[in-house]
């Protein structure tokens, strides 16, 4: 019969979870060496290799990506087996960890993950705001299960992961109240020297949105440039500017920042999407989001 070493998987998962040897070096108190020796002898046993090099760095391989699924389940299960002995309760909740793109808007995220809370099973969410191209690389490294986000995988991206788009959606500009009643005359020239604050330079939203003020003719005045597009919005509630923000969540961003609808851009589309790194989606968190955001949200 054959037996699979439970510490070179140990050693192997801390490894994927990590990041690489060194901080799972510090995380387990072993040098380097050791811990590279116990997983090639994991390798060995399994006739697989689990991690290739790219670069400096340590990628899983398709066979490791499998093996980290169930190593997370084998020592999940373990912690729940030691909650039983001494008589802990045990209601371990599906863990859901997701990272959000710092561009999307906050109050899309939330009615994105809404369904997940309607599952049956309860949901244990973790969620990470940060820059896209480094939430790609903490899925690809399996330390999250979903990357929200407007724009998909660069096509030249040498990381194996895969979209799945959850929608689109146009975008209306919400001002002060004050501001609204002047911008709404002749929208969109209105915005001819108008405050206006618009997500950085590169971004998606932001050469979209750029394309479509040199077709109209128009320079606003540039008040403000931020990523996160949150602040954007309590940059407007405070009287400072214009904003735009997607069609679907415009009357919320509305009564929450109590700002003011001026009008909708038909010709600019925002695409959101759920970015994996399994070609099959089968968390049943991001299947839920998925489904809704097609049927409902953007449906």
């Amino acid at each position: 019969m054959e037996w699979l070493n439970y510490h070179h998987l140990l050693y192997f998962w801390t490894v994927a979870r990590e990041g690489g040897l060194a901080p799972a070096g510090k995380a387990l108190r072993l040098s380097q060496s050791a811990i590279s020796g116990q997983i090639r002898r994991l390798e060995e046993s399994l006739g697989q290799s689990l991690f290739e090099k790219r670069g400096r760095k340590l990628e899983m391989t398709e066979t490791g990506r499998t093996v980290f699924r169930y190593a997370e389940q084998i020592f999940g299960l373990g912690r729940e087996l030691l909650d039983v002995i001494r008589e802990r309760p045990v209601d371990r909740p599906l863990r859901l960890v997701v990272g959000i793109s710092d561009v999307v808007a906050k109050l899309l995220v939330r009615r994105l993950l809404a369904p997940v809370f309607e599952l049956e099973q309860r949901v244990g969410l973790v969620c990470h705001e940060e820059q896209f191209d480094r939430l790609l690389g903490s899925l690809a490294n399996h330390v999250l299960d979903v990357v929200i986000a407007d724009a998909p995988v660069p096509p030249d991206s040498e990381l194996k992961l895969y979209n799945h788009m959850l929608g689109e959606s146009t975008v209306t500009l919400v001002a002060p109240p004050s501001l609204a009643t002047t911008l709404r005359r002749g929208f969109p020239a209105s915005l001819h020297g108008a405050p206006l604050m618009l997500p950085l330079v590169g971004s998606a939203l932001r050469r979209n949105l750029d394309a479509w003020l040199d077709r109209e003719n128009v320079t606003p005045e540039i008040v403000a440039e931020a990523e996160d597009s949150a602040l954007l919005k309590a940059f407007a509630a405070d009287g400072m500017g214009a904003v735009f923000v997607p069609t679907v969540i415009a009357r919320t961003v509305a009564r929450r920042y109590s700002v003011t609808e001026v009008g909708e851009v038909s010709t600019v589309h925002e695409r959101f999407y759920a970015i994996t790194a399994e070609r099959r989606i089968v968390h049943p968190g991001v299947l839920a989001m998925r489904s809704s955001a097609r049927t409902e949200l953007f449906g």
